[in-house]
């Protein structure tokens, strides 16, 4: 998924440093992940001094990649919002968000996948607060899907069970479409994912 450009906004003056510096984290460790990117690639990106980047984060490096990691589950956050409520039918919303991302990942070369695995992935057991970031992140979007679906009917416990279901497959398919630079893994996991969906009514 394409996170949002590092570039000055036209509308109402230019984002702020610190929006710009969150931006190019983002972007960078999206593509690069947490080991990949560092302090300095990200000043330069974000046209921001390296003073800038240690006043805003003082605690350097992870704390920018939590920050980071909020910032790519909002962006995350509010397209899977846009994508369920596309449909009236939450099973054909689910696929919407398939379709979605495999349309940012062409767009992107292939190179932008999720905001958040990337970053968490490197520092696995050894940044707890980018691990509790990330661990939110994900609780966040399964209730988008669990009250999607709860909305049209479904049951709590049924809505929470197949809104895990729904995100850890989608996550895994964005990240097999992007290995291997085809939508298909993700075309796939929405079909299904809706025909599952179908069969819990």
């Amino acid at each position: 998924m394409k996170t949002t450009s590092t570039a000055p906004e036209s509308s109402g003056g230019t984002v702020g440093t610190r929006e710009r510096i969150v931006r190019a984290a983002s972007q960078l460790m999206q593509r690069q992940g947490y080991d990949g990117t560092g302090i300095k690639q990200i000043s330069l990106e974000a046209s921001a001094t390296l003073g800038s980047v240690y006043h805003f984060f003082p605690g350097g490096k992870q704390e920018l990649a939590v920050a980071a990691i909020r910032h790519g589950d909002a962006e995350f956050g509010d397209a899977l919002r846009v994508w369920l409520d596309s449909e009236a039918d939450p099973a054909k919303g689910v696929t919407a968000c398939a379709v979605g991302l495999a349309a940012g990942l062409r767009e992107s070369g292939w190179l932008d996948g999720c905001p958040v695995t990337s970053t968490a992935l490197g520092t696995a057991s050894r940044a707890p607060d980018i691990q509790e970031a990330a661990a939110e992140a994900f609780a966040r979007w399964r209730e988008l899907v669990a009250v999607r679906l709860r909305d049209a009917g479904f049951a709590e416990e049924v809505a929470g069970e197949l809104a895990h279901t729904v995100i850890s497959t989608l996550e895994g398919a964005e990240l097999a479409a992007q290995v291997s630079r085809s939508g298909v893994p993700l075309e796939l996991a929405g079909r299904h994912l809706a025909q599952l969906i179908d069969l819990h009514r």
